[in-house]
């Protein structure tokens, strides 16, 4: 099965990120730049999908980090701090589009900037991600995305998005099959 790689490198875990937040909070811009090459991918795949506008999200995704520059301070380790710099992204793409007051379907070059570029991965098999993405609702997708993508834990992803967990866990499972069949050439109706 095809996932979206290279969007969260493994290379922090939740301390390394406490440890950037709080070198953030004093200042250090290299730690800040370290966090963006780090999650930015997370962060964009997020606005992403609630925005469903390349230009949108990308606004979105600098704007989270301009954010996180300016609450850095007022960060508290309790909990995970990829959750809460995931947190301030949705706060701000749900922002963008109540003051848009729109919502559409993603163009397809935005469903491309999801993937990084892989040799192991051809143009054919995107497409059919891509496809196959867009037969899942929402809710779904985001699941999806911010477990394969972002890493977080499905109680993080239940509450980054306001659901049940059990919501949350069934819109994964529901939703991997669904992802399993259409890419094995199947019909997942």
């Amino acid at each position: 099965m095809i996932f979206l790689m290279g969007l969260f490198t493994a290379e922090y875990g939740p301390v390394e990120l406490e440890a950037l937040l709080e070198s953030i909070a004093k200042g250090d811009q290299e730690a800040l730049a370290a966090l963006y090459d780090h999650a930015r991918g997370a962060v964009y795949g997020l606005a992403l999908s609630y925005l469903k506008n390349g230009h949108d999200a990308d606004d979105v995704a600098q704007d989270t980090f301009v954010r996180i520059w300016e609450k850095a301070p007022l960060y508290r380790p309790q909990g995970s701090p990829m959750a809460w710099i995931l947190t301030i992204a949705k706060n701000l793409s749900l922002m963008r589009l109540r003051e848009q007051g729109k919502t559409a379907d993603l163009a397809p070059e935005d469903w491309e900037s999801l993937a990084i570029p892989s040799p192991s991965v051809n143009v054919e098999e995107r497409h059919a991600l891509h496809a196959a993405l867009t037969a899942l609702d929402d809710i779904g997708r985001q699941v999806i995305l911010l477990h394969a993508v972002s890493g977080l834990k499905h109680r993080e992803i239940a509450e980054l998005l306001e659901i049940p967990l059990a919501t949350a866990l069934s819109k994964y499972h529901r939703g991997l099959k669904k992802l399993r069949t259409l890419l094995e050439g199947g019909d997942a109706s």
